[in-house]
């Protein structure tokens, strides 16, 4: 008699690997020189000469030099020291480093979120624009905060997901500056890039943010009791 046929026994899938080193490494290194990009060229507006001013901003950038030096230096600052942040073995070997760091990102943050909602009444094609460059601005105080109280409170997987979501939002200074070009070379009225770029820059920052928060590794469950 023959054998009644039998399904083959397939072993149970292998849980996903986290992502490879060397693909964590070239994330790094890419967001850092582009943070470094952003940060050598908006500098620049430090000068506070109106040569390097946007054409269209210029008369309110003279108006409000002031803002204009907190939201470009508390930026420059906050670019620059965000990739530092995300480095485990500085968090590992050097915590006081870690967290000397982390208090002057924040302090970076307050002043350029601040000098933001200060100028961002003022900003150009409102109020599309103007309302996208606030909900930036408060997004990225909001978050940047809530990542130090959850550092106080030692919940280093929020810490993790906020300072992600809060420097995804920072980097809003680079995309902003690789939208424009692309719209322009798409053909697409100044205006209406630049009521568009208002949102995409930190909105599609955020939704990478998103994604990267959940592959974080997830802390092992507490064994049950008993």
């Amino acid at each position: 008699m023959n054998a009644p046929d039998v399904p083959p026994v397939t072993a149970p899938s292998a849980p996903s690997a986290p992502r490879p080193r060397r693909a964590r490494r070239a994330g790094w290194w890419t967001v850092t020189v582009l943070a470094f990009a952003t940060a050598l060229f908006t500098a620049r507006y430090l000068t506070l000469d109106p040569e390097v001013f946007l054409d269209q901003q210029r008369a309110v950038y003279l108006a409000h030099r002031a803002p204009l030096a907190l939201h470009v230096g508390g930026g420059v600052l906050a670019v620059l020291l965000g990739p530092w942040q995300f480095l485990p073995r500085l968090r590992e070997r050097r915590p006081g480093l870690h967290r000397l760091t982390g208090r002057l990102y924040l302090l970076a943050v307050l002043a350029t979120g601040t000098g933001g909602l200060l100028l961002a009444p003022h900003g150009l094609v409102g109020p599309i624009a103007p309302i996208g460059f606030t909900a930036l601005a408060l997004l990225l105080l909001i978050s940047s905060a809530l990542a130090w109280r959850s550092a106080r409170r030692r919940d280093l997987v929020r810490h993790r997901a906020w300072a992600t979501r809060s420097y995804a939002l920072i980097l809003a200074a680079a995309t902003l500056r690789i939208w424009l070009p692309v719209m322009d070379l798409a053909g697409v009225p100044f205006d209406q890039a630049y009521a568009a770029v208002g949102w995409t820059c930190w909105l599609i920052n955020l939704v990478v943010a998103e994604h990267l928060i959940g592959r974080f590794p997830r802390p092992a469950a507490a064994p049950p009791v008993g």
